[in-house]
């Protein structure tokens, strides 16, 4: 039986990493590890993991000051003895028979480096408000046909014939989706089983992404080399609403500013790669400046601002909403504020194209 080592990063979690961890812990496939790494946390972690799962061998308590969840997984996956590796963020839940089904996509089709799911999304109490979140999440998936996404299915009641009355008739859909994925994540981190191989291309989270957009860069070096596959069932309960989420308000400009700065070297340098049309990948840099413009002007950071403006629309000329935007850059600071307020109430997010809704 394989090993599969789970990557858990936690930051003051001990209110809630409980039942993640025991979700990790319940899983049919039995061989596992499952890494805590702890980044500087000053809650009751370290004692919760000392008294609470002293005694299973299978959880392994790591520690290093606080340096932001890249670095957290990384010393995870540094420390990893698994043929595979599962991430997951510390609040989070998985179903019990999550792993075991990803192990048999990858046991059946072994061209798949990764394989991730969808998810339910609950509020902080617990409740289901979305049964199927990851399409709502990852606005990505809109762009695409089901036949331009991925070019293969299987039928999960195949790959795994006794889950039946879990799989029902869901599919395993597969292929080389690096090029769709330059439009924005597909991918959620905590429904990721990834095969050692594979990992051993990517190599590792890029520590310099701090706050938000880490996951995202590493999934998309993912599918670069070579097909995954997404299992189109939700096999985790994703945590929405929680206070210190990393998706919170403060950290937008960051989501912004690293989603440009992931998708920027590829389109630059791989160009051969993506097989997109020249339109659709001068939208993806248009939208991601607007975004940011967005985000400057909120702040009052009008230089950068129109700044970004401007290679937005050197991208995608015909934007009514830019050119409004750079009009009221030049407009007196109340008039500003007035219509600051005016064109938030208007304006549609595109943050969810990167999994920030």
């Amino acid at each position: 039986m394989s090993l599969v080592s789970v990557i858990v990063p936690t930051f003051n979690r001990a209110y809630c990493l409980p039942r993640t961890l025991d979700s990790a812990l319940a899983q049919t496939h039995g061989e596992l590890e499952v890494l805590v790494v702890d980044d500087g946390s000053t809650d009751d972690t370290r004692q919760l993991i000392a008294t609470r799962y002293a005694d299973d061998p299978r959880v392994r308590y790591l520690y290093q000051e606080n340096r932001g969840v890249a670095a957290a997984r990384n010393l995870g996956l540094a420390q990893a003895r698994g043929d595979f590796v599962a991430l997951l963020d510390s609040d989070d839940i998985w179903q019990p028979w999550k792993l075991e089904l990803q192990l048999r996509c990858l046991q059946q089709f072994p061209e798949l480096g990764m394989v991730w799911t969808d998810m339910e999304a609950i509020d902080p109490s617990g409740k289901v408000f979305s049964a199927a979140y990851i399409r709502t999440m990852y606005s990505a998936y809109a762009l695409f046909a089901k036949g331009q996404l991925f070019t293969q299915t299987a039928p999960l009641r195949e790959v795994a014939p006794d889950l039946l009355g879990v799989v029902g008739d869901a599919q395993l859909r597969m292929g080389m989706i690096f090029s769709q994925m330059i439009m924005g994540s597909l991918v959620h981190t905590s429904t990721v089983l990834l095969r050692r191989q594979r990992l051993e291309q990517v190599k590792a989270f890029d520590e310099t992404l701090r706050f938000s957009g880490e996951d995202y860069d590493f999934h998309l070096r993912t599918c670069r080399y070579g097909p995954v596959g997404f299992i189109d069932l939700p096999a985790i309960q994703y945590q929405r609403g929680m206070p210190d989420r990393l998706t919170r308000d403060e950290y937008r400009i960051h989501t912004a500013t690293n989603f440009l700065r992931t998708i920027s070297p590829f389109i630059e340098g791989a160009r051969d790669e993506i097989h997109l049309p020249r339109t659709m990948v001068d939208s993806a840099l248009a939208d991601a400046h607007l975004w940011i413009a967005e985000l400057r002007f909120e702040a009052g950071e009008i230089p950068a601002a129109r700044h970004h403006l401007w290679l937005s629309v050197r991208h995608r000329r015909g934007q009514g909403r830019a050119w409004m935007l750079w009009l009221a850059c030049f407009l007196p600071s109340r008039l500003r504020s007035w219509l600051k307020h005016r064109y938030q109430a208007i304006k549609l997010p595109l943050r969810r194209r990167h999994g920030h809704p």
